[in-house]
């Protein structure tokens, strides 16, 4: 309880220095180019267009889903991953990214991974001003059910930050933590429901396990609101879940961290 006191005791002393240091970090990440941090957009943008591009003219399409062509379902379940998959390695990495703030600053090490997040959250925000966009030009308005975006992005900003502060303390001590980390996160695409629907697959037991996975929880969350108008709170066993999901995942980072603070900067 007094390593959780510690890292949101930490947050809040250096909030100000997290959001200039988000800003740091998204130019950072795109230094070198003419274009920078628009980079962010440009490419998953590109990613969707190849999408809509394969399902309507190559690949076998698939049939609409309540009133919505394959496509824009197909987007609103990979844009949410585009910022899940970068955090993932993004969270792994970044107390070794930023070493110098733990061996030269002594800048609290549990607040890294947070601004490292932040500067996701911004690209991403940005993201789903497009898909909307998109949307508005295939004839699909915005509805109320939109206003559930951003508590969504709050459940992924949260646990992806845990998970940032866990695997970042573990791959700073273990590059081969990191590599493994790198390894799954294509099986986790694969496995976690963003290129079909996990609620129709026909075994009891794996969808039920699907349904305890943050990625699955935070897909269906955002198809929920583009696609199925399902308000969040009818989702009581999938919020649950995460619940559970998220709970686990903060003691984990806060032992993590306890145990391995004080040995983060002589391995770095």
């Amino acid at each position: 309880m007094s390593t959780l006191k510690e890292i949101l005791k930490e947050h809040f002393e250096h909030r100000a220095q997290l959001f200039k240091l988000a800003e740091a970090d998204l130019k950072k990440t795109y230094s070198g180019s003419v274009l920078g941090w628009s980079w962010a957009l440009i490419r998953p943008s590109i990613l969707i267009f190849v999408y809509w591009f394969a399902f309507n003219f190559g690949l076998r399409r698939g049939g609409d889903v309540n009133g919505y062509p394959f496509f824009l379902w197909l987007i609103a379940g990979v844009i949410p991953w585009y910022f899940m998959r970068d955090s993932i390695t993004g969270g792994a990495g970044s107390i070794r990214r930023y070493k110098y703030l733990v061996t030269k600053i002594k800048f609290p090490v549990c607040t890294i991974p947070t601004f490292v997040n932040m500067a996701l959250m911004v690209s991403h925000i940005g993201l789903v001003v497009i898909v909307m966009a998109i949307y508005m030009l295939f004839g699909h308005m915005p509805t109320v059910y939109y206003l559930q975006i951003p508590f969504y992005m709050f459940l992924m900003f949260l646990f992806f930050s845990a998970w940032g502060l866990f695997s970042g303390v573990l791959s700073s001590v273990s590059r081969d933590f990191y590599n493994l980390v790198k390894s799954l996160v294509t099986a986790l695409f694969w496995m976690s429901g963003i290129l079909y629907d996990a609620t129709k697959i026909n075994s009891h037991a794996i969808r039920r396990v699907l349904m305890f996975n943050p990625v699955t929880i935070i897909v269906n969350g955002y198809r929920d609101a583009f696609i199925n108008q399902v308000w969040f709170w009818e989702r009581t066993t999938e919020l649950r879940n995460f619940a559970i999901v998220f709970a686990v995942m903060t003691i984990l980072a806060v032992w993590a961290y306890g145990k391995l603070k004080k040995d983060i900067p002589d391995i770095l």
